[in-house]
Order: C-alpha cells, then structure tokens, then sequence
C-alpha cells in the first residue's frame, strides 16, 4: 500500500481513489442501515446474475431498473443513495443516458452498496492479491507497453483496467460546451432569419445576423462532439452566406465576397456540399450584378457539380440564364431555362440549406421573376411581361411572410420596361406606383440601379414629345435606393 493510500475509518481496508468518503462502501451501508437514514439494497438481490451480468457490462441503466424493482425501491430512493438526480437516473434506465463519468459511476456504484466483488478493479475498496500494474493510454508511447511475459497480473484485471481508461477517453471526448437545445435554438433563430430577410427591414435582419453569427463563432472556439462541430460549422456558415446576401443588397460587393469567402471555408471544414452549392451559386449571383459577367457563368459552372436536384437547382440554372443574358450570349441563357425546367420536374426533399426557408429557398414566384428577368435582358418584352406577371401573382397570392419585396419590385420594373418599349407609356405607371411607394429601407441596391436604367430609357429622344414619359421620368429621377453608409449594425 502507498504513503498516499486513504483506508475506512471503520474497518480500515484501502478506499478506491474514487470514494470521496472516509469510509467504504460496506461500513458506510451498515452505519446507514444503523441509523435508519436512507434506503438500501436487500443482500439478496445481489445474487441475480442479470444485476451482475449489468454491472460487469457497465450497464448502470439496467442494473439501477433491476435492482430498484427488486429492492422495492423508487426512483427517489436511488436518487437519495446515489446522489443523483431522479431525473437523470430515469433517463438512465430507459436508455436515453449513459453513465460514463468515472466520479459518478463510482458514487452510483458505492451508494447503491454494491459489494466488492463485483465491482471493477478500480472500484474496489479491498485490494486483490497483486498489485495491478499501470495500463498506459493509447498513445503513450509509440508501440504501447506490453505486460512482461513473468507479469502475475490477472488478465481480467487489465481487461477492466482498459475499459475504465476507454471510458474515460470517451468521456474526454464527448465534453461539449453546447447543448443540443441551444444547437436547435440557434437552427431556429437561421430559419427566422431567413425567412423574415424576405420582406423585413435589412437594418433589423443585418443586426440579428451578427449576433447569431457572433454565438456560432463563440461556441466554435470551445470544445464539442465532431458531429455537433460540422452543425455549428454549417450554422456559422449560413449566417456568412446571408450576411454576404444582405452586404450586396446593401452595395457593398467587398463585403459580401468576404462574407462569402468565410462561408465557402466553413463549408470545406464541415465537407458540406449543400453550403458549398450556395456559396457557389451567390458567388454567381454577386458576379452577375458587377461587371464580372462572365465569372458569374464560371461559378454556376462550378455549383452545378455540387447538386444534382432541388430547389438549389433550380435556383443555379436561373442565375445563369440571367448572367448569359446579360452579356447577349441568348444560346446559353436559353439552354439554362431548358435546365431550370428539367430541375423543376424533378421532385426532391429540401437540403441542408432550403430546409431554413425564406431567403435559402427558391419558390416558383422567384423562379417565374428570373426567367421574366432573362427575356427582359434578351429584349424579348412579350415573354418578360408574361413571366413578371406570374411572379407577381404567385407572391400577392401565397403567404404574407413569403412575399420578397424586392424580387416583387424588380419583376414590376420587367413589366414597365416591356410596356415602355412597346410604347405603352401609360400602361406602365400602374405597375411603377408601388415601387415608388416603397418604404426606402426595402429599397435593396439593384432596385436603385434599375430604377436609374428605367430613367434612361424615358429621357430616350423618341420619348421626349410624350409628357407621361416626361411625368414618369420626373418620378424616377433621383430615386432614393437604401443609403450604402447606412449604419447596419445600429439597433
């Protein structure tokens, strides 16, 4: 025995390291069967090889089931003798809990008085014969320290030995400083987001981002379980993607590659290709409104490989028949509409990202608006009224909190560029009133700049003898898009 060795106070055999008591297990028992303080575990029941068989198996779940019923014990009782919560014990003996803390199945095992004999080596108060030898994690050394050949030690104690050290590997391990309610809070709070980001104020959708994103970041500098580490991973990167969402609706085209950037490094630790399809196809989106058009189609080019049906689809096809557009290139733009309408025949389940909704999902309304958009950048009017129209009434007649405010705009400026250059000046004022009634905070950038375009077309010479034409260019000058050095981040 050891100079640091502690033994009972009563009877004076060695306590195991886990015993946090002056006493052992069996004197500690006989003192409370003594005073009538608590409950306790008739002799007898020790005697069922199913209680033993769940002990030596390190199944506590059945063993506290068995021994309570056997006892006639409640759960409360257990709880009184082991010191753990009747909560906890319930869901330890249904299975939904695992007692793997070394401290606690010592003070499970000890209060429960489970005699010696049956308790690992480890746990044992009274010593065997032989001193067992120290078992080495795995690790320790480059090839392990292997019992001598002469070593009495009994094979079943280093098997023991070895299964308490695994089990404490474990429990190393599977430390987590979130819990799966706050990971599913947090999934909550995206979803929200997105779905509001589709017809709330970018000031409030901008600030609420940051905070969630700041969480995600937070936790991710701590320590968790690998599979709660690739959600937060893919969390933290869906808060990047509609903060670069958000930074280009703001103009900000800088910010919201640097936001992407994050995203795409987030989705390459967590090997989602879900995230890395939307971060691809953003990349695509931002392009496509810069005077990097043809980068736009080399990113759709690239999210095409990382999905193969859905929604996300859909939604890389219609970006790139609207890139091709935008630089005349109508054999490409049509060829992608013709794979947009093969997407949509095909049916899926949501992915990683379209299962948060709103902002991260691509409905028929928006599907309809970017292939009206695409034959408005081909001059074919006709098609883009009829396409714009469809997007219009699929928004005005689905759910409120599904409209896109500026996706509906922007499908009504196709509209009056397609009546304005059929020469229908004054069908077009009916469609342009909204957008001029629009609050200027949901007035994203690229409504600013179509807006500017429109004004253009009107201050056209062959318009110039049309006073509506004069009236409606008035109504367009100057038109106030969200004001770039608005401060987001101020509540």
């Amino acid at each position: 025995m050891g100079p640091d060795a502690r033994t009972c106070a009563d009877c004076g055999c060695r306590l195991s390291q886990y015993n946090l008591e002056d006493r052992c297990a069996a004197c500690s028992r006989d003192r409370r069967l003594d005073a009538h303080l608590s409950p306790s575990v008739p002799e007898e029941v020790w005697l069922g090889l199913d209680i033993q068989t769940a002990i030596a198996n390190w199944d506590f779940g059945l063993a506290s089931r068995l021994i309570r019923e056997r006892a006639g014990l409640r759960q409360d009782d257990m709880a009184i003798m082991t010191g753990l919560s009747q909560s906890f014990l319930s869901m330890l003996e249904a299975g939904n809990r695992r007692l793997t803390n070394l401290d606690r199945a010592a003070r499970f095992l000890q209060g429960i008085g489970t005699p010696d004999a049956l308790l690992a080596p480890p746990f044992r108060e009274h010593p065997a014969s032989s001193t067992p030898a120290q078992v080495p994690y795995p690790g320790a050394g480059r090839h392990g320290t292997q019992p001598a050949a002469h070593d009495t030690q009994d094979l079943n104690d280093l098997a023991a030995q070895a299964a308490v050290q695994s089990l404490h590997f474990t429990d190393e391990i599977t430390k987590t400083n979130v819990s799966d309610v706050e990971l599913e809070g947090l999934e909550s709070t995206l979803t929200q987001i997105a779905g509001d980001y589709v017809h709330a104020p970018l000031r409030r959708i901008f600030t609420d981002l940051v905070t969630t994103r700041d969480r995600l970041f937070a936790l991710l500098t701590g320590r968790q379980p690998l599979g709660q580490t690739r959600e937060l991973l893919l969390l933290a990167g869906t808060s990047c993607l509609l903060l670069a969402h958000a930074s280009q609706n703001l103009g900000d085209e800088d910010a919201a590659i640097a936001q992407l950037q994050t995203a795409w490094t987030f989705a390459e630790q967590a090997d989602h290709n879900d995230l890395r399809a939307w971060v691809k196809g953003t990349a695509a989106l931002i392009a496509e409104w810069s005077t990097r058009r043809q980068t736009a189609l080399d990113y759709t080019r690239q999210a095409i490989q990382l999905t193969s049906v859905g929604q996300t689809r859909i939604r890389i096809a219609a970006i790139e028949a609207r890139a091709a557009a935008r630089i005349g290139d109508r054999t490409t733009a049509m060829g992608a509409l013709e794979n947009l309408q093969r997407a949509r025949d095909q049916s899926a389940a949501p992915d990683a990202l379209t299962r948060f909704g709103g902002l991260l999902t691509f409905p028929e309304a928006k599907q309809e608006y970017y292939i009206g958009g695409t034959f408005a950048l081909l001059g074919e009017h006709q098609r883009a009224e009829e396409h714009a129209t469809a997007a219009i009434e699929l928004y005005e007649n689905g759910p409120k909190e599904h409209r896109s405010y500026g996706d509906e705009a922007l499908a009504r400026l196709d509209i009056v560029t397609a009546r304005i250059t059929a020469g229908e000046i004054e069908g077009a004022g009916e469609q342009l009133q909204p957008i001029l009634e629009l609050p200027p905070d949901r007035r994203i950038r690229q409504l600013g700049d179509a807006m500017n375009a429109l004004t253009s077309l009107l201050e056209e010479p062959r318009f110039a003898r049309s006073s509506v034409a004069r009236e409606l260019a008035d109504a367009t000058r100057g038109y106030q898009a969200i004001d770039t050095r608005t401060k987001a981040l101020t509540p």
